[in-house]
């Protein structure tokens, strides 16, 4: 099955979401933080992911923890729905301008955790977010959903379009990777895509 809730709580952060890999990219997002919320709105968006995502973090302290707990619930759920990954195209890659700047996103979900990012971002904090922790959702994301993931900004500008255009790219290579084929195999020769 496609779509999965899950669930998460800790001392730091408490979350919710529903995931469906073959929705119309429909979202609801929650989290406290305005522009993550604007963010997981555009990737679910271009994925053509629905999405309901609901995020309590303790946010008086900073934005770290609820920004990254929102990539280890995100990956969870992904993961969950991938199940044993049979039928998807496995590769997903996507080319974004946005405005001045240009983004290439790459996807492999090959079950080996692994981020790779080539951008820099001259602001620290637009709104209520520390875009630092932009990075910190995507490492969350890939050690929740072992995948392989390339984020690159060939042409810099803007940080607040840097941002987005990652995260609009993000969606149209994760929707490209998990898009069934019309196969039974798992798309890989070692018959499986983890680990173990």
């Amino acid at each position: 099955m496609r779509k999965q809730t899950i669930e998460r709580k800790t001392r730091e952060t408490r979350g919710r979401v529903t995931l469906n890999l073959d929705g119309k990219g429909e979202t609801k997002i929650r989290t406290g933080i305005g522009l993550l919320d604007h963010l997981l709105t555009l990737m679910g968006f271009h994925a053509g992911f629905d999405l309901e995502f609901e995020m309590q973090g303790d946010v008086e302290v900073d934005d770290h923890h609820t920004v990254e707990d929102s990539g280890i619930l995100l990956g969870q759920a992904l993961d969950c729905c991938l199940g044993d990954r049979k039928g998807i195209a496995r590769y997903g890659f996507f080319l974004l301008p946005m405005d001045e700047v240009l983004a290439r996103v790459t996807v492999d979900i090959s079950g080996r955790s692994g981020c790779f990012d080539a951008f820099t971002l001259d602001k620290e904090v637009i709104d209520d977010m520390s875009l630092e922790n932009a990075l910190e959702f995507f490492r969350a994301l890939v050690r929740t959903c072992p995948m392989t993931l390339h984020l690159d900004i060939i042409k810099p500008g803007n940080s607040h379009h840097q941002v987005e255009a990652l995260f609009k790219c993000l969606g149209r290579a994760l929707g490209k990777a998990v898009g069934q084929t019309g196969s039974n195999r798992v798309p890989s020769t070692k018959g499986q895509l983890n680990e173990s």
